[in-house]
């Protein structure tokens, strides 16, 4: 008795493992892959047939003729996809106000006609520290750097932006956002 129930046991453990871990995971791998083959794909973005990064998560960049995007706080390097995570800390955290304030002051130092209020989101983490968007406020704040240090006129980088941009998640969640990995390789594709 105890012998058939062991056995039983076993078969049914074996059999469910089968169907749970091979087939089920296959079977949703191939639907993904043939009708949203990009999402299952990472919705890698490519340039002359090389992945160059993910719409999915962002990347950093510093150089003053880019955009720049939010902060990350992934260790050991930022937008690490291995290490998602906030930094957790509170709006009255002294790190915090120190990290908003170094922030402010390098968007300064790069641009220091500018003296506009700077978009939140430009001086605070991601909360997943993988975030590749930034508001439209955001975009429509670097803009005069960019277009200065690349020699473009505004009005050209700021059609870029529109381009680029994404509405409202069904038309009412979030704000409008503006991938920074693909605005900025546009403007590196763009021959003047």
């Amino acid at each position: 008795m105890v012998r058939q129930q062991i056995k039983q046991a076993l078969l049914s453990f074996v059999l469910l493992s089968v169907i749970t871990g091979v087939l089920y995971p296959l079977f949703v791998t191939g639907v993904a892959s043939v009708f949203f083959h990009d999402k299952a794909s990472g919705s890698l973005i490519y340039r002359n047939g090389a992945p160059v990064g993910s719409a999915l998560i962002g990347q950093p960049f510093d150089g003053s003729k880019y955009f720049w995007g939010r902060l990350s706080a992934t260790t050991p390097v930022p937008f690490n996809a291995s290490a998602s995570s906030g930094s957790n800390l509170g709006p009255m955290n002294p790190t915090l106000r120190e990290s908003v304030n170094k922030r402010v002051d390098a968007l300064r130092s790069v641009d220091p006609g500018d003296q506009g209020p700077v978009p939140a989101d430009l001086v605070t983490f991601s909360a997943s520290g993988l975030d590749p968007h930034i508001s439209l406020a955001a975009a429509y704040y670097q803009a005069p750097r960019v277009a200065r240090v690349r020699g473009l006129p505004q009005e050209l980088v700021n059609a870029m932006i529109s381009r680029h941009s994404r509405g409202r998640l069904l038309g009412v969640l979030g704000e409008p956002v503006v991938n920074v990995l693909e605005l900025n390789l546009a403007l590196d594709a763009y021959k003047k």
